[in-house]
C-alpha cells in the first residue's frame, strides 16, 4: 500500500506516520498545507513552516502548498495537493473532528483513493500516553482554553503533563488532545526520526487569553548528541 500522509508537524499527524509505517505501508510523501489564516477549519497553523525539518529527520519527501485558510477554497487547495501524488490512499491524524474527516473522505472518494484515519475515535488519554511511552518528544505550541495559560507554551507532553491535562479536562471539559482547538503541538523527536530537532530560539506570544510558542531557530542534531 502506497500512501501519502497529511502532515502538520503536530503530534497526531506524526503519530499517524509512525502507525502507517508500522503497518508496513510505503509512505511515498508527506503533504503539508500552510494556511495563511489562523481561522482555518481544516489545518493546523503554528510552526508549519518547520515541517521540512521534520521531514528531513524522517528522511521522507514533503510537498507543501499554501492555502488562504478560507473554509471552501482550502478544500480545493487540499484536493489539488492530493491530486499531485500517485498513491493508493491518504492517511490523516484525525481523532474526533467529523468535519475534517468527512472532507478528506469525500476528496479521496472523488479521486478514487482510500482514506485512512488510524487514530479515529481513540481515547485521548490513551493516545497521549502511547505517544509518550513510544518516545515521542512533543511540545505545546498553542493554547486557547480556560485553564491553559502561558506557562503551557513550549511545555513538553510527558506523564506529569498528561496527568495535569486530565485534571483540567475534568474541571473545564477541554479535550486533552486539542480536538476543540484547545492546544496545538509540534514534534521534536519520534521513533522514526533519524535525528531530532533542537530548538535554538523560540518566542512566546500571549494576549492574556490565548497564545503561541513560535520557533525562530532550530536544527537537527544526532540523538546521542542533543546537547550539541
Amino acid at each position: 500500500m502506497k500512501v501519502a500522509v497529511l502532515f502538520s508537524g503536530g503530534k497526531d499527524s506524526t503519530f499517524a506516520v509512525w502507525l502507517a509505517s508500522s503497518m508496513g505501508w510505503e509512505i511515498k510523501t508527506l503533504l503539508a498545507m500552510m494556511p495563511e489564516s489562523d481561522s482555518s477549519y481544516m489545518f493546523h497553523r503554528p510552526n508549519t513552516e518547520w515541517t521540512p525539518l521534520q521531514a528531513e529527520a524522517m528522511e521522507l519527501p514533503l510537498i507543501m502548498q499554501k492555502s488562504s485558510g478560507e473554509k471552501f477554497s482550502e478544500l480545493n487547495d487540499l484536493k489539488s495537493l492530493i491530486q499531485s501524488v500517485k498513491v493508493d490512499g491518504v492517511v490523516t491524524g484525525a481523532i474526533g473532528s467529523e468535519y475534517q474527516k468527512e472532507k478528506v473522505d469525500v476528496i479521496c472518494e472523488e479521486l478514487g483513493l482510500r482514506s485512512f484515519s488510524p487514530l479515529w475515535h481513540k481515547d485521548g488519554e490513551m493516545l497521549l500516553r502511547d505517544m509518550a511511552s513510544a518516545g515521542f518528544e512533543i511540545i505545546i505550541t498553542s493554547v486557547s482554553a480556560e485553564g491553559l495559560d502561558d506557562s503551557w507554551l513550549g511545555r513538553r507532553i510527558d506523564e506529569t503533563c498528561i496527568d495535569e491535562l486530565m485534571k483540567l479536562s475534568k474541571m473545564y471539559g477541554i479535550s486533552i488532545v486539542g480536538e476543540g482547538g484547545e492546544l496545538e503541538t509540534f514534534v521534536l523527536d519520534a521513533p522514526m526520526f533519524k535525528r531530532k530537532i533542537k530548538v535554538l530560539r523560540a518566542e512566546k506570544i500571549w494576549d492574556g487569553v490565548r497564545g503561541t510558542f513560535e520557533l525562530r531557530d532550530a536544527k537537527l542534531v544526532n540523538k546521542r548528541l542533543s546537547c550539541e
